[in-house]
Order: C-alpha cells, then sequence, then structure tokens
C-alpha cells in the first residue's frame, strides 16, 4: 500500500477527483495526508470529511521561503509519501525541496505546456487567438512548470468562450487526467527516457474533446 500526500492552497478540487478515484478504482494507495498552506482552503473540509488527515502549514510563519520549504518537507515525510502531488499549491517550491522529491512529485498545469506556463493561462489562451487548449501533468523539475509531461487534455477553444468558460471546461477535463496519471505514479508504470515520459504497459496519454463532447 502506497501513500500519497496532497498539497492544495484552496478548494481541492483535483484533490477531490483523486481521492475518489483512489478508492472507487480500488488503488494499491491511500491518500496518507492532505496538507495546506492556507488554514482557510476549503479542501481541507472536504479532506476531512472523507476520514483523510489534514495538516496546515503556514508560509506565512516562516522568514523565507527555505525556511518554509524545509518544514513542509519534513512535516510531508512525517507520511513516508510515495508521491508527492501538487494540486492547486500556489506556491513555487525552492530547487532543494523540488530535488528531495525527485521523480515522485507530479503537478497539473492548466495548459498544454510548454505554451502558457505561471498564471492567468486561460486568458492568455483568448488572447493569443489559439484554436486548442488543455491541461498538462507533468513531473516537477526546479524550472517552474517544465517538466517531464506524463499526460495532458486538450480542448477547442469555441468562440463563445469566456475566460471563464474555458477555465471551467479545462477543470473538468483537469479531473480526468490527473487521476489518471496518478494511478500510472502508483502503479510503477511511468518511466522518463531522455526527458520524454513513457506508460509501460502503453496507454494513451492524450485526451481530446472534440467541441464540448468527448471524442
Amino acid at each position: 500500500m502506497k501513500n500519497i500526500v496532497i498539497l492544495i492552497s484552496g478548494v481541492g478540487s483535483n484533490m477531490e477527483a483523486i481521492a475518489r478515484a483512489c478508492e472507487t478504482e480500488r488503488w494499491p494507495a491511500r491518500i496518507a495526508a492532505v496538507i495546506s498552506n492556507r488554514a482557510e482552503a476549503g479542501g481541507l473540509a472536504t479532506a476531512a470529511a472523507r476520514g483523510i488527515p489534514v495538516a496546515v502549514l503556514s508560509h506565512r510563519d516562516h522568514a523565507t521561503r527555505e525556511a518554509f520549504d524545509a518544514a513542509l518537507a519534513d512535516l510531508i515525510d512525517g507520511y513516508a509519501p510515495d508521491l508527492v502531488v501538487l494540486a492547486g499549491f500556489m506556491r513555487i517550491l525552492t530547487p532543494g525541496f523540488v530535488e528531495r522529491y525527485v521523480g515522485r512529485m507530479i503537478n497539473i498545469h492548466p495548459s498544454l505546456l510548454p505554451g502558457f506556463p505561471g498564471l492567468h493561462t486561460h486568458a492568455r489562451a483568448l488572447e493569443a487567438g489559439v484554436k486548442v487548449h488543455g491541461a498538462s501533468v507533468h513531473f516537477v523539475t526546479p524550472e517552474l512548470d517544465h517538466g517531464p509531461i506524463v499526460i495532458q487534455g486538450v480542448l477547442d477553444v469555441l468562440p463563445s468562450d469566456t475566460e471563464e468558460s474555458l477555465a471551467g471546461r479545462v477543470l473538468a477535463l483537469e479531473h480526468r487526467i490527473y487521476p489518471r496519471a496518478v494511478r500510472w505514479a502508483i502503479e510503477d508504470r511511468l518511466q522518463v527516457v531522455a526527458g520524454v515520459v513513457q506508460v509501460t504497459p502503453p496507454e494513451p496519454q492524450l485526451l481530446v474533446m472534440a467541441g464540448e463532447g468527448a471524442a
């Protein structure tokens, strides 16, 4: 039985999708803890209602980013994690922290990386006039939003899309691809070869949504 530690800063909808899949699909794993840097994060109550241990470590209580990351790593390691999952954790992590969990920490980003790293991805996608948009699950590396890609989900950008509508449709896509990536990871099915993630045995690493329905 493997231990998954999930880090959140807000509502934690991806965390909930992962926890639901872990339970219903009977993964050989458990959500050992959900940790937030914000006591007001709504996902903490959601996790606690599922019987998942929760913890809060405020970044405001630490003088430097390095001090916070060191304390966070100590807290995480208390749960003996096999996999650390960033699910809306709104902190830029120090290189030392990332190296500590290299190969066993993944993140989801609301764009088709390497396009639109960072914040405000949906507004930037609309401003750029791209015809497709989506989300990417990737291994975390010291360079922000640039780790090897595990899986991507893609959908059409509709003429009627606003930043809010596009964000909502991408979030629904995230809820489908992130649990899949976490399951592959805890089943030891992921391998990075020359910077490219392979799944063994193979499964599609791209989920395509046509218009507003599945393709």
